[in-house]
């Protein structure tokens, strides 16, 4: 199969990269300084000239909390891109996979959100989301994932930034009342090429297991990462007590049974994601020293 994936140096993207490479499928990635996804003409002309079965887009504005300012650049990159791109995976007659957040719903619910579930996105980011979607699924053949609190290597997330507090020594103060999924990029990158062999279509959500709070991760994290030293305090606040510019879901458990049924397999626990990464971050801590 070939392949196409936009955003190769995210952390999704370069997982999504060795994944589909490791199986032997042929793998055109591009970033930002290879094709501009904003440009209509860019993106039809990479993959006209590629002739992809499959394209990947693991391109987006996901600075959360500056979308709030930011309005026009993030609809421009959450779903004006996106349009461009299933537009040009229209013309060359390619399947089109698209990621999508659990931002799209209001967190007012206290079960599982399955893919049909009623949207309502609370901050700018998670209405560009929802926006892309919307163009995506205009296309016959596509397939949304949703997913939700990515880590992995590669990028910024949450996993990297409580080591480097620990390892600075700083206070840890973690909200309580927001409940989600963590998901590994190397096991969602997995999840995508079982899909894409499946020709599954529509909204599928993919998240690891079980449902956790922000407190409750950063305590494992913490944990783990200290080993047999002294494990630092992770001081549990509720969100009025950290603010930030845009509002989160207070429950956004993705409910994966859909895909879970597609694939006949389980989502994996997301501890053994995070005992792998945490492995690689050590390695590379003392490499780096």
């Amino acid at each position: 199969m070939k392949v196409i994936v936009f955003g190769k140096a995210g952390q999704l993207g370069r997982e999504l990269v060795r994944v589909f490479t490791g199986r032997g499928h042929s793998v055109t990635a591009f970033g930002r300084n290879d094709v501009d996804v904003s440009s209509r003409s860019g993106v039809e002309h990479a993959i006209a000239t590629t002739g992809p079965d499959l394209v990947l887009n693991a391109t987006a504005y996901n600075m959360v909390d500056v979308a709030e300012e930011e309005p026009d650049a993030a609809f421009s990159g959450n779903a004006l891109a996106v349009r461009n791109i299933a537009v040009a995976c229209r013309q060359s007659d390619a399947r089109l996979v698209h990621f999508s957040t659990d931002y799209v719903f209001d967190g007012k619910g206290s079960e599982p959100y399955p893919e049909d579930g009623p949207v309502g996105p609370l901050s700018v980011y998670g209405q560009t989301k929802l926006d892309g979607e919307r163009r995506v699924l205009a296309y016959d053949r596509s397939t949304v994932v949703r997913t939700s609190w990515l880590f992995g290597p590669g990028g910024p997330n949450f996993v990297a930034t409580i080591v480097r507090l620990i390892e600075e020594g700083r206070h840890l103060r973690v909200v309580r009342d927001q409940e989600g999924a963590p998901t590994y990029t190397l096991f969602l990158a997995r999840a995508i090429l079982d899909l894409a062999l499946l020709k599954a279509k529509g909204v599928v959500h993919y998240r690891n297991r079980e449902a956790v709070s922000w407190y409750d991760f950063a305590s494992e994290i913490a944990g783990l990462w200290s080993g047999t030293h002294r494990v630092p305090e992770v001081v549990p606040v509720m969100t009025t007590e950290f603010p930030r510019p845009a509002p989160r879901p207070a429950y956004s458990v993705l409910d994966v049974s859909h895909f879970q049924e597609i694939t006949g397999r389980r989502v994996e626990p997301w501890g053994w994601g995070l005992a792998e990464y945490l492995t690689a971050l050590r390695k590379d801590r003392k490499e780096v020293r």
